[in-house]
């Protein structure tokens, strides 16, 4: 009984106890009987003013700044004090201070930077950077940066968060925007899937064929041929520890060659990225185990 009266009296004009009311526009709080001013310029954090009809509406209009993700680098509040204004020589030596970051913080700016870097060059989804710096932040905190270069865990981490989303995008492409040596990223790589037991399914030759026809400038008929090859082979025989580029680009050329289109294995091998000995090597197993023939000439 005594907490409602106090909540009665705190919405109550101490003057005439006449009833308080806020004002959106101006963000004031005043009396309606009386007017006495109580409070004013109030900041309203949870109403931008302007309806909002769906949830990415009503997350693009609130005022309370973006949410926190894994690519924040520091997850707790900052602050940040500017020199130039302080007279106090404590508050200068404390202010120095105060741009020194830690090493952790330091680290994780950095790996953001670079992360967002590639990823942009990759032109790579949302999803796929948060995954990357989730799985990042987990070889952090299990201290696998030992012995290893940040840029090479960054570039880790981006392809397995490709492999696991299912992402069309080669160790090759993620090597070829990388600071460090493919050594290097490999062996991270391999240190995140054994110290983090981390599970990444292969890569499904399938899903890179769209975007190496697109590159060649090939037809939809091409792609159709090209799908359809390499979706038997894998169904038939086991495809586990072979390039799947490879594979694609035996594909392409089986399919070029059975639409009479004029294409050379040089052509589609430095297109795709990979040498003509590969393409020549998965081509002649293609043709073999799945009994291909093409059209005579005539």
């Amino acid at each position: 009984m005594e907490s409602k009266l106090q909540d009665f009296q705190a919405n109550v004009c101490p003057e005439c106890k006449g009833l308080i009311i806020s004002i959106d526009n101006t963000g004031d709080v005043l009396c309606s009987n009386c007017g006495l001013v109580l409070n004013e310029k109030v900041v309203d954090f949870t109403n931008s003013g302007k309806r909002a009809y769906t949830k990415q509406e009503k997350a693009s209009r609130d005022r309370l700044g973006s949410p926190i993700t894994n690519l924040t680098p520091d997850l707790k509040l900052t602050t940040v004090i500017d020199r130039k204004e302080i007279l106090n020589p404590d508050l200068k030596r404390a202010a120095k201070w105060d741009t020194r970051m830690p090493w952790s913080k330091r680290n994780l700016l950095i790996a953001t930077t670079e992360l967002k870097r590639i990823s942009s060059n990759l032109d790579l989804p949302q999803h796929i950077k948060t995954e990357a710096m989730k799985v990042y932040r987990e070889a952090f905190k299990n201290k696998l940066l030992r012995g290893r270069s940040i840029n090479s865990m960054i570039a880790a981490s981006i392809y397995y968060a490709c492999r696991i989303k299912k992402v069309p995008i080669t160790l090759q492409e993620i090597l070829g925007q990388s600071d460090d040596n493919d050594k290097d990223v490999r062996r991270a790589y391999r240190a995140l899937i054994k110290e983090l037991k981390l599970k990444a399914p292969n890569t499904n030759p399938r899903s890179l064929i769209p975007k190496f026809i697109a590159e060649l400038n090939l037809n939809n008929e091409v792609e159709r041929i090209a799908d359809k090859i390499v979706d038997t082979f894998s169904n038939h025989f086991p495809i586990s520890g072979k390039d799947p580029k490879g594979i694609c680009a035996g594909a392409i050329y089986i399919a070029t060659r059975l639409k009479n289109l004029d294409f050379t294995q040089k052509e589609i091998a430095e297109k795709i990225g990979i040498t003509e000995i590969t393409l020549r090597s998965r081509y002649k197993e293609l043709k073999t185990k799945l009994n291909i023939k093409f059209p005579s000439l005539n």
